[in-house]
């Protein structure tokens, strides 16, 4: 798949403790992946694992059909990986506007995709509320045009109504996008074109599309899984 990537029995140790327990998972490009999980499940560590931003202990990521397990995070940037982490994602010492510069000079169109941030461009981006730096770090993305996109909680600290907006944005990208979320956003059920992998305790227990996984909800648990797509 054109701009896809994957983990391949990916496993991530953090000392002793062993994070990722041989995870596969691809992501297709363009398309809308979202991997589910409560705190502790692995689900950050994934898409971590995508980025390079922590080195794989045995597996490998493989992206566009390339092995790009010791590519390094900066390296995979360069080429148009792009995440945006839970925290510390805005530079909170610049102001709005000099954050949305760094990503581009015309920065319009963030603006248009999250119109409150307008009046908010001479404010440090550190002085604002949690909801608003994710406005202002999903504008950030998206001004990237990048080929990848992974996200940690895209809509944390956002109302249902920007909730909403941001995953149309999201969904909207000629992009391979990643998101993590804890639960699978209500804006997203029930469509079989976005694709769900949920982790429990480092492992896939479930990996379909978010259609299958409400029907699956609804008749209880199923016993096996399988990876989708393949």
């Amino acid at each position: 798949m054109s701009g896809g990537i994957s983990l391949r029995h990916a496993r991530v140790r953090y000392g002793p403790l062993e994070a990722l327990h041989g995870v596969t998972l691809a992501a297709p490009g363009p398309g809308l992946t979202v991997l589910l999980g409560r705190n502790g499940s692995g689900r950050t560590t994934a898409l971590r694992a995508l980025a390079g931003a922590v080195p794989l202990s045995g597996g490998a990521v493989v992206w566009d059909g390339t092995d790009v397990t010791r590519m390094p995070a900066y390296e995979r940037a360069r080429r148009g990986l792009c995440l945006v982490p839970e925290r510390q994602a805005v530079f909170g010492s610049l102001t709005v506007r000099e954050n949305l510069e760094l990503a581009a000079r015309d920065f319009a169109f963030a603006l248009e995709a999250y119109p409150p941030l307008e009046n908010l461009l001479p404010r440090r981006a550190g002085t604002l509320s949690g909801g608003e730096q994710r406005m202002l770090a999903l504008s950030r993305a998206l001004l990237a045009r990048a080929r990848v996109v992974l996200v940690d909680e895209p809509a944390q600290g956002m109302s249902p109504p920007v909730a909403a907006r941001t995953y149309e944005l999201l969904g909207g990208l000629d992009a391979c996008v990643v998101v993590a979320e804890q639960r699978l956003p209500p804006t997203l059920e029930g469509r079989d074109a976005v694709f769900v992998y949920e982790l429990r305790r480092g492992s896939v227990v479930f990996g379909g599309q978010a259609g299958e996984l409400g029907r699956r909800t609804a008749r209880g648990p199923s016993r096996g899984r399988r990876d989708f797509p393949g």
